[in-house]
């Protein structure tokens, strides 16, 4: 690599590791993932400390602004484990816009997105312990909205409790085969294709 170009990852951050390389508080860090990352890293698009999944990390700032900030919005999509089974009226409510409550104390009704019942994806690490006699449902949300906590939130407005949440793709940036604490590098130009991010360069200086 050359060490004066940014550098870019993706990460499956395990559950119980908030989206940090410090804190005041005893919690899981960035820093405790078994990788050399270089100075400057810092995580894009933060996951909260129980959520799972896909994390991008970079030296480059200016991603933020052109993947969170800019006028096209961009999709991420969630496997959600939730609490009871899901009914076809519950995930059409999902799909279609639901009031829920973001900073400042507001009601906010969410922007229509794909919501369908799947079954549980394979491979998954089990967290301890998973009861799979209890009545519950897996979901596969994609948005291109991502108000704090916002999937819990839908799925609480709905009636359901929120088990499990796992972001596995942004655009055409994907978890893949990445096992919980497995970090990958990608090459910049492949990076901002799969986000589909066109007006990258610029921003890929090191200035």
């Amino acid at each position: 690599m050359n060490p004066g170009k940014h550098r870019y990852f993706i990460l499956n951050k395990p559950a119980n590791m908030v989206s940090q390389f410090i804190s005041p508080d005893q919690v899981g860090l960035l820093g405790d993932i078994a990788f050399d990352f270089p100075e400057g890293t810092h995580a894009i698009g933060r996951l909260d400390s129980h959520s799972e999944g896909l994390l991008i990390l970079t030296t480059n700032k200016k991603v933020t602004r052109l993947l969170f900030q800019g006028e096209v919005p961009h999709s991420r999509t969630y496997i959600v484990h939730v609490k009871n089974v899901v009914s076809e009226s519950t995930v059409h409510l999902l799909r279609t816009g639901i009031p829920i409550l973001i900073k400042g104390n507001v009601h906010w009704v969410t922007t229509p997105c794909e919501v369908e019942i799947i079954e549980k994806p394979e491979g998954l690490v089990k967290l301890s312990p998973e009861r799979e006699n209890i009545p519950h449902s897996w979901l596969k949300i994609t948005m291109t909205e991502g108000k704090y906590h916002q999937v819990r939130k839908m799925v609480w407005a709905a009636g359901h409790k929120c088990k499990r949440l796992i972001r596995v793709s942004i655009e055409d940036l994907v978890l893949g085969d990445l096992k919980p604490g497995e970090v990958q590098e990608l090459e910049e130009e492949v990076f901002f294709q799969k986000l589909k991010i066109n007006n990258w360069k610029e921003a890929a200086s090191n200035s």
